[in-house]
């Protein structure tokens, strides 16, 4: 018999007859606690025995008894085989990222190298979302600095288009006046912009010669590149030989840096890992045709009590859930639970046959091996770097709440602030930290409607009752909201339940952005909206933001915060986070009302005709550079419209 006693279950009778009517069958199952949220996502090819036994307490981890503390409900899927359980349990961790599962550990999706194929003069970028649109991806790399550098490192090697300075905008702009930019002169681009310096056909190559290398087939770029410098050699264009003879020197440097498999050409990924105290490394190498092209460190959460199967299991199945291509091969360190399904549903999603091994032996455990000492360096920097950024956390809280007065180190802390030009455009922002950490799911951005003068004060007032009336209504309070926070209709029904989730969320500690005058706003609102028990302190900064010191309610004096404690560490941080949110919303928005503002100013211009200038050419520089037959050519525009418009701009 099920015990129940240790849960948060408010019906046992009801929760035993429930989980005695789950079948023996295939399926997905989902804990969750008493406010509905999930726990904990599983997979079993006997859901109900599985089910059952998170309730024999004494044979749980430390971990399951903490998770099963908080069950107060659950909900099964059931499928029809156990390839089905594991694609629908991955699209549920995914989609709700349980705190008991283990986890990637950043939420947000990994950089990539994205090549445009498909476009006439191809670029190569980074990106964060792989799209179906005829384009190649390689990766994911685990950090945007990584992407970077490699991509620099590709600009040098092959002169394509600039990765991060050669928009569409600038590269138009280029092929109308007929001259290359600087990048051309110092060798890092082809110059696709101006048709005399290279053909078309030539910078394809170029492109495929970049995807060649990514792949690990070095020879072939090479041996392409070898051909073309005699050809130019040929036709006595000595400069284009000579630099494609330096590319290759370079290739080559490069080549032998990567070779580290002298028997096997295939494409393979190892897969390592290191783990202490709860915290988890895995180590990837890229190895295409025998090279090691590439090594990325990805940190896992919530693995604490996991067994060494499960975790890889874990990883390898939200891995290359979203990894742009799966090699023929992965070799692990360790066996992983249902090596069989994770091969089935890893080769339907490559099209061909994957294998995974764990050698005991030979070339291959030594890469292993190598693999999980660069793991086990990493994690050795993670961990310092944690228990460094947590321990200034934990003692900044501890101290806030002593010089506040509170019974406990704030959990919450939510920071207002608020950023205008002359009273234009005028935008307040909240920022939320949560144990010290930034919470950016919960950053809401606030349009100020009430106010059109340079007044912070009234700015401050509107936007903590909009804040704190979201509350209310979340917690089912009949208040009156302001048009623009009204529930969106056309969102989901999940995202209304996560954003009003995220407005019923109370702060222990709301931080002011100003002096007295804000924070009487701020105090003044919450009361009259039933918040005025909520704890609350302004931040005074100095005239060169050289200081950040507190000012509570009705006191006389600031609270000056130590040059060197912690506190001013964590007050400073999030301060300024929340100045760079409000500034960032604010130059948005000003950007967007300057554009539109200046093409309103002109007659004749609709806004048909507004919209379909700015949809063209981006922006106002842009419509400036085009030429008056690139505007005539627009649906709506004339030939003397055209001419008008380019002499009032």
């Amino acid at each position: 018999m099920p015990d129940f006693h240790s849960t948060a279950v408010i019906n046992p009778e009801e929760f035993t007859e429930r989980l005695k009517a789950v079948p023996q069958t295939y399926g997905v199952y989902i804990w969750r606690d008493s406010t509905a949220q999930v726990l904990y996502v599983g997979k079993s090819k006997s859901l109900r025995d599985r089910m059952q036994s998170y309730f024999n307490i004494a044979q749980l981890s430390n971990k399951n008894r903490r998770m099963v503390a908080k069950i107060a409900d659950f909900s099964i899927i059931t499928t029809n085989s156990e390839l089905e359980a594991l694609l629908l349990e991955m699209n549920l961790i995914k989609q709700h990222r349980p705190r008991y599962n283990v986890l990637l550990k950043d939420d947000r999706s990994y950089p990539y190298i994205k090549v445009t194929i498909n476009e006439a003069w191809p670029r190569i970028l980074t990106t964060r979302t792989v799209y179906e649109d005829g384009a190649r991806y390689f990766g994911p790399y685990a950090k945007a600095g990584s992407v970077r550098r490699t991509l620099s490192e590709l600009n040098r090697l092959f002169a394509f288009r600039p990765p991060f300075d050669c928009g569409d905008d600038r590269f138009k702009r280029h092929q109308r006046t007929g001259k290359p930019c600087l990048y051309y002169e110092m060798r890092r681009c082809l110059g696709p912009c101006v048709p005399t310096l290279v053909s078309q056909e030539e910078y394809k190559q170029t492109i495929q010669s970049v995807c060649r290398f990514l792949e690990g087939k070095t020879e072939d770029v090479v041996k392409n590149l070898r051909a073309r410098m005699s050809q130019h050699a040929k036709d006595m264009q000595f400069e284009r030989a000579a630099f494609i003879r330096d590319q290759i020197r370079d290739i080559e440097e490069i080549s032998q840096r990567q070779q580290v498999m002298r028997t096997v050409t295939t494409d393979q990924d190892v897969i390592a890992f290191a783990r202490e105290d709860g915290s988890a490394v895995v180590q990837i190498f890229y190895i295409r045709n025998g090279k090691l092209i590439g090594a990325e460190p990805f940190a896992l959460q919530n693995t604490e009590d996991e067994d060494d199967a499960q975790l890889l299991g874990s990883f390898l199945t939200q891995f290359y859930d979203s990894a742009a291509e799966v090699p023929p091969n992965i070799i692990l360190a360790e066996h992983v639970e249902e090596p069989m399904i994770i091969e089935n549903w890893l080769s339907q999603k490559r099209g061909h046959k994957v294998e995974i091994s764990v050698p005991r032996r030979g070339e291959k455990r030594e890469l292993v091996e190598m693999a999980t000492t660069n793991a086990k360096r990493k994690l050795a920097e993670l961990r310092a770097a944690w228990m460094d950024g947590e321990k200034r956390s934990v003692v900044g809280l501890r101290e806030l709440a002593t010089i506040l007065n509170l019974s406990d180190p704030p959990h919450r802390i939510e920071c207002f602030d608020v950023s205008n030009t002359q009273g234009t455009n005028t935008v307040g922002a909240m920022t939320v930290f949560e144990d010290g950490e930034p919470k950016k799911a919960h950053y809401r951005k606030f349009r100020i409607k009430t106010i059109d003068t340079a007044n912070d004060v009234g700015s401050i007032k509107e936007m903590i009752e909009r804040r704190f009336k979201r509350a209310a209504a979340a917690a089912g309070e009949d208040v009156l909201l302001s048009i623009t926070d009204v529930p969106d209709e056309q969102q989901s029904e999940e995202a209304k339940s996560k954003e009003q989730e995220a407005w019923s969320l109370l702060p222990d500690l709301i931080l002011i952005d100003g002096g007295v005058g804000q924070l009487n706003a701020a105090v003044e609102s919450m009361k009259r909206l039933g918040f005025g028990h909520l704890p609350i302190a302004g931040v005074v900064k100095g005239p060169n933001r050289d200081r950040f010191d507190l000012l509570l309610p009705n006191a006389k004096e600031l609270i000056v915060l130590e040059r060197s404690s912690p506190v001013l560490g964590l007050v400073q941080t999030i301060d300024e986070e929340t100045d760079r949110f409000a500034k960032n919303y604010h130059r948005a928005l000003r950007t967007k009302s300057m554009k539109s503002s200046t093409l309103e100013e002109i007659a004749g211009i609709g806004p048909k005709r507004r919209q379909l200038l700015l949809k063209k050419f981006g922006s106002l520089d842009a419509i400036r550079a085009a030429s008056v037959d690139d505007i005539a050519a627009l649906p709506g525009m004339t030939r003397k419209s055209a001419e008008e418009l380019k002499s009032l701009l």
